[in-house]
């Protein structure tokens, strides 16, 4: 199978400005890129979905690039929406080196470049001179993003942000060599502007493909639980969680997240998916997915913890591995409050819900009194079926 029909086969491709990438992938060695703006200071799984790709094209002999776009998150990237908050320069900043770190860390040495070192010293008149002219406003209200938002408004900073994403394209072509850039099918506009540059200023080809938005069945997007995002930073989501997020994947789609998410070859994929089929119990293809990307992300000995943890807690053995939160609340507390504080439910309303619904147990023990204290110092707190954490109180 060459690189090309494995993407496919993974099925991250999905749009591309040329049909000579077939034989870029296949045949060349190029330098390519992907970015992402630090808006926070870690990448969540929606990111990770995007920059396996990295290590995928390297492990085939291409060179990529990760950007942190600390330049474009200065301005962020219009919204289907509405704008985005601005965010602080000592924000961004350190975002940026949060955001290199982990990126170090999870992926490997990959070459990291900050879009904000070459923007910075641009003057608004060369802006205009040497890109703005190049950029038709019929063309630029015709991309997808920006045409959603004609009706409501979009400001002036959020249109230009084409033209700043385009700018990083032409500068890495002529810097880098990077002839390839790569991003989520959302930023199909933004990319072929880049493209579009290039070809313009120099006379040159660039090239670029999208790959698909990893989403649930029902089509919405893939990567939070109880509404909140799933971290690569082990201090925002521990390996636990992370694992449980991914092991409680539904069953219609876990085959496609193998695919997406791991490095698993096509025979053992399809030996899980054989498996699956004919004995969906017992969750074969799940327990592979949450370990292997828990690898990836947090090494084998956090992904073997993890998978222990979650292995005794359902077959109701107790788990030294079993996550441990400490609460702000003392003892004496009502349920609804600590449900609140250890993160277990979003509201007060969502926690007396879940009490009033017998979706709750304390130490094996259902309590469905929305007034019920908590008198012991530390209890084992079960949600449903697959959340349990080990609380101690003051």
């Amino acid at each position: 199978m060459t690189l090309y029909e494995e993407l496919k086969w993974r099925g991250l491709l999905k749009d591309m400005t040329s049909p000579e990438i077939e034989k870029l992938l296949n045949e060349e060695k190029v330098t390519f890129y992907i970015g992402t703006d630090p808006t926070g200071d870690s990448l969540h799984i929606g990111h990770l979905s995007s920059f396996l790709i990295c290590k995928r094209l390297a492990d085939h002999g291409h060179k990529p690039i990760i950007l942190v776009g600390g330049a474009t998150g200065l301005i962020g990237d219009p919204r289907p929406t509405k704008e985005r908050d601005t965010i602080t320069y000592e924000t961004v900043e350190h975002n940026v080196k949060k955001l290199t770190e982990q990126i170090h860390k999870v992926f490997g040495n990959f070459e990291i470049v900050n879009n904000y070192d070459w923007s910075k010293d641009i003057s608004f008149i060369t802006f205009l001179r040497e890109y703005g002219k190049y950029f038709n406003v019929n063309y630029m209200i015709n991309k997808d993003i920006v045409k959603r938002r004609l009706d409501e408004g979009i400001t002036y900073t959020e249109f230009s942000y084409q033209i700043m994403q385009a700018m990083d394209f032409y500068h890495l072509y002529l810097d880098k060599n990077c002839i390839m850039q790569v991003a989520g099918q959302d930023q199909w506009g933004n990319i072929t502007s880049g493209v579009d540059l290039i070809r313009k200023k120099l006379g040159k080809e660039a090239y670029a493909f999208t790959m698909p938005l990893v989403t649930k069945k029902d089509g919405t997007k893939f990567g939070k639980s109880e509404g909140k995002a799933i971290w690569l930073d082990p201090e925002k989501t521990s390996p636990y969680e992370f694992y449980q997020f991914f092991v409680n994947s539904e069953d219609e789609m876990v085959i496609d997240y193998l695919k997406r998410f791991t490095f698993l070859r096509k025979e053992d994929i399809d030996a899980l998916e054989k498996k699956h089929k004919e004995h969906p119990e017992y969750r074969e293809a799940h327990k592979a997915l949450a370990y292997e990307v828990t690898k990836f992300v947090h090494g084998e000995k956090a992904a073997g913890e993890a998978k222990k943890a979650s292995e005794e807690i359902f077959s109701g053995t107790s788990s030294e591995n079993m996550p441990e939160v400490k609460s702000n609340l003392s003892t004496g507390a009502n349920i609804l409050d600590l449900l609140v504080d250890v993160e277990i439910a979003p509201s007060k309303s969502e926690a007396r819900r879940l009490v009033e619904q017998g979706g709750i147990s304390i130490d094996g023990t259902k309590i469905t009194d929305p007034k019920y204290t908590i008198e012991k110092e530390q209890i084992i707190l079960q949600k449903g079926k697959k959340v349990f954490k080990k609380v101690t109180l003051k």
